[in-house]
């Protein structure tokens, strides 16, 4: 199981708090969720990246743009992880794809990074890349013709892949999304039966998150700004409350109780 599978399957799981003796160190106790949560700025500084953990991220997400130094973030990376040493750290390759070898993906994991996430255009060797503890995810943005999801269930057949980022650019527009809609972005998301990562601009409505987990998603990509620390509060309390709903009565994969 990867980095991801792991964090998913742990989010999804009610976990108690623990102390050990009086002067030992205690952990928090933490509600099981719809989904995991990340955060993704493109860059952190170790102030932003520690709130943000703090703030209950499950983890983050840089950018690297193929001549971008990772120089510090390493120590970004260790930082947070102090704060909560489960969480999960990503890259998300913007340019420079073509210069990727097996020794970038080896360096990229000296920074203490989990996943890398590759745009659809990046060399298909890299799928033949076998990195221990770095999961592949791959970029799938949303395009027209009843072909498309035809076209991309064929990364199934890519073993190395862990996940799927999809970049379907729905921003604050869920709300406005018909039956008609909902259905079309499930036929791309469906063709690869691997998780999957979606992009929120803000904090959906309440009826919102439903209408985007019905997408058939395992977490939620919040872009960082200002508020961020307190979209990550209530979009946990969305989350949980979906979480305990769904238990009772699973409809959110829009599954059929038999």
């Amino acid at each position: 199981m990867g980095k991801l599978s792991e964090l998913f399957a742990r989010v999804r799981t009610t976990r108690s708090s623990k102390g050990i003796g009086f002067a030992g160190k205690s952990t928090s106790g933490t509600k099981a969720r719809a989904a995991a949560l990340l955060v993704d700025s493109g860059t952190f500084d170790t102030t932003s990246a520690t709130a943000v953990v703090k703030a209950g991220a499950d983890g983050l997400i840089f950018a690297w743009q193929g001549k971008s130094s990772l120089t510090d973030l390493g120590e970004v990376v260790k930082a947070a992880r102090e704060v909560n040493k489960d969480a999960l750290f990503g890259l998300t390759v913007t340019d420079g794809s073509q210069q990727l070898e097996r020794s970038s993906f080896e360096h990229f994991k000296e920074q203490g990074i989990s996943f890398v996430i590759l745009p659809l255009d990046a060399p298909a060797r890299l799928l033949a890349l076998k990195v221990k503890d770095v999961d592949l995810v791959i970029s799938v943005p949303m395009r027209d013709g009843e072909l498309y999801p035809v076209f991309i269930r064929n990364l199934a057949a890519f073993e190395r892949l862990s996940a799927i980022h999809l970049d379907f650019g729905l921003g604050n527009v869920a709300n406005n999304l018909s039956i008609e809609d909902l259905l079309h972005y499930r036929a791309v998301r469906e063709a690869v039966h691997v998780p999957a990562l979606l992009n929120v601009k803000n904090v959906p409505a309440e009826d919102d998150a439903y209408t985007l987990l019905a997408l058939g998603v395992q977490a939620l990509v919040l872009s960082y700004g200002k508020e961020t620390v307190q979209q990550l509060a209530t979009l946990r309390e969305i989350l949980e409350k979906i979480h305990d709903e769904e238990q009772d009565a699973p409809t959110l994969g829009l599954t059929i109780k038999g």
